[in-house]
Parts: structure tokens; sequence; C-alpha cells
């Protein structure tokens, strides 16, 4: 009996975290500008051969961080994917520098493959600044993440291209305190999810490394709270989801290498069309980010649907 048939299939021997640093780590074109400052970045392969859509908006993040002044970090982005992406091609990061002010600075960015771009994303930075302060309470009653299997635990014995590369080629160790919908929907049928979430392996101390990680991962499972509300699982025969639109609010400083916790809910769902907002919280309960997402969700029609 081979590995496979028992159910025992060994993880690859790659280093998901360091292959998020390269990811991340963009060339600039020098001699390249004319009103963009152009860098070039790699993608990372995928089962489905489409770039994940976190990849492109954590480069795109790179990219803009690149152009504006130390001392000034990102405090929000808004990105809508136009195309999906080619995993088997890099991408070209077009960054134009809309705003230089005594406390902000604006970025946009197009993110582009054979010419057209596949992401358009607006970023903005802020000099670190006193305020008011106040912020969301971590849910309570929560499971420690050490308590919970990791994706590798459930999705490593199966032998499939997207079960292996969830459970063993992706730079975030995902583990769900709600159910997984990875090959069914069970439980209660609400519009929320929740995960805990860190790299595999420990990050560099570069607080913009971070971010951008932060915004890669946010792309993880946000959709979930709008399938778990409808009983749909990720392998729902006939169902068609993809990402419209993401933006996201950095609060407050987060590695993430250490356990986030991600609290997810939809409010609406109408028209092929579904809307998920997400909270971010540190282990020690501080809100560091918040996340929104329209994303397209098309299902078979309830007659076609399994268990209807």
């Amino acid at each position: 009996m081979t590995e496979a048939e028992a159910g025992l299939l060994a993880p690859p021997s790659g280093d998901p975290t360091s292959s998020l640093i390269t990811l991340l780590d963009l060339g600039h074109l020098e001699g390249a500008r004319t009103d963009e400052d152009i860098f070039l970045g790699p993608s990372q392969q995928q089962p489905h051969q489409r770039v994940f859509g976190g990849q492109v908006l954590a480069q795109s993040l790179v990219a803009s961080i690149r152009t504006v002044a130390d001392g000034r970090a990102v405090h929000s982005m808004h990105g809508y994917f136009l195309r999906p992406g080619d995993a088997n091609k890099p991408i070209t990061f077009g960054v134009q520098r809309l705003r230089d002010g005594r406390s902000f600075s604006a970025r946009r960015v197009h993110a582009y493959q054979d010419g057209v771009p596949i992401l358009s994303m607006i970023a903005s930075f802020q000099v670190e600044d006193e305020g008011v302060e106040h912020a969301s309470a971590m849910p309570e009653g929560i499971p420690d993440p050490e308590s919970l299997p990791s994706t590798a635990d459930l999705l490593g014995g199966f032998d499939h291209p997207v079960a292996r590369h969830w459970a063993y080629e992706r730079p975030f160790d995902i583990r769900h305190v709600d159910p997984p919908l990875y090959v069914s929907a069970k439980g209660e049928r609400a519009a929320t999810n929740a995960v805990w979430m860190k790299t595999f392996g420990p990050m560099p101390d570069v607080p913009n490394l971070h971010r951008a990680a932060l915004a890669y991962a946010s792309d993880y499972t946000l959709l979930e709270s709008i399938l778990r509300r409808h009983g749909l699982s990720w392998i729902t025969p006939g169902m068609n989801v993809a990402s419209l639109d993401h933006a996201m609010w950095w609060h407050r400083p987060a590695r993430v290498d250490e356990w986030l916790l991600y609290v997810q809910e939809s409010p609406s769902a109408h028209g092929a069309r579904g809307l998920a907002t997400g909270k971010i919280f540190n282990r020690a309960g501080e809100h560091v980010a918040s996340v929104a997402q329209e994303g397209m969700v098309r299902v078979p029609s309830e007659a076609a649907r399994p268990g209807q």
C-alpha cells in the first residue's frame, strides 16, 4: 500500500515562510519611471493557475511602500480585482505618487500582466500621531489556537493538488474556530466565521513586511462567512466564488508570526454578490486591523444542490 492509499502523505520539504518573504521582495526597474515607479514581482504557483488575490494585494502594497518616505506607515488600502491573474507569469506594478502632504501620503498602484491591469489599488500612509483612542473588544470564549486542528491535520491525507497546497504550501497556519468548510458545511448556518492565523516560521523585524503579509493573509477565509450562512462548502458542485474588491485598515502594529484572531461576518448577500467584513485581533486582545470584501458567489439552483 502506498502512502497516498494509506492516507499518510508526506508533507513537502519547502519552507513556505521563506517563500512568502521572497514573494514580497520586489525588484525595482530603474529608469523605467514616467509618472509611475515600476516594480516587478514573481507569482506563487497555485493549483488552478490563478494568482491568489492576497498575493497581488500584498505585492502592490510593498510597491507603494517603496515610494513613501520612512516614518509614514500604511493605514488603509482600497483595491479592485479587475481580471484573474496568471500564476505562471510575473506581475509588473506601476505606482503613481498621488500626494505627499504634511501628515499623509497617497499612492495609486496598478498590477499588470500582459499589458493590462489585474488589480487597481489606492493606499494611504500617515506620519505617526496622537489622538483619541477606542477599539472593539475581542470576542470571549474563543478556544486557543493550540487546541484546534491545523489545515494539514484536516487535509494532509487527501491526495489532491488543492488539498496539498492548502495543507502544506500556504505560508500561514490557519486554524478554524468554527467547523471548516473545506469538504462539508456542518453546524449552524450563521453568517459568521473565525480563524486563528500566523506564519509557520519567524518573519524579519521589518514592520512594513508584517503589514504587507497581513494584507496577504486578510484574503484567506473571509468569504466563508457568506458560504456558512447558506450551507455551502468549498467543494459545492457548480459553485463559483471570486473576490471583487478588498479594503483594509491597519489600526495598530501587529506581528504576523504571532497568533492573530480573524473574526468575520457577512451583513448581506444579494444578486450573486456577498459582503464580508472582518476584525483582526492579536492574542492580547488588541484590535489591530479591519477588512471588508465583496465577493461574487454564484451557486447552482436550489433544486440542483445536493441535500436540498
